[in-house]
């Protein structure tokens, strides 16, 4: 079970935003078993745009570090971006360690 921290910049996180982030990130264990954390950082960028909303999520694996960080208008759209670019880059990683 991979340790995930979630950061809120400025402002508090709601409870249903965290569970909604723990689902999603949790989802990448699927992937890979070298998952150690994920660290989340959440914050508002630049509050008079509507795409303002900017999630940046650190994976530690084994020997690695992935980053991915999205803007969007909402925190659940960005971290489904998120989520989705790291799940690209695990398959990356995976066959990368697969071929050493």
């Amino acid at each position: 079970m991979m340790d995930i921290k979630i950061q809120a910049l400025h402002f508090d996180a709601a409870d249903k935003l965290r569970e909604f982030i723990q689902k999603k990130v949790t989802k990448l264990e699927k992937y890979s078993d070298d998952i150690l954390s994920a660290d989340i950082i959440l914050k508002v960028v630049k509050p008079e745009s509507s795409n303002n909303k900017d999630a940046s999520i650190k994976l530690n694996v084994k020997s690695d570090e992935l980053y991915a960080n999205k803007t969007a208008e909402s925190f659940e759209e960005a971290i489904d971006l998120c989520v989705e670019a790291l799940e690209k880059q695990l398959i990356k990683y995976k066959e990368k360690v697969q071929s050493k």
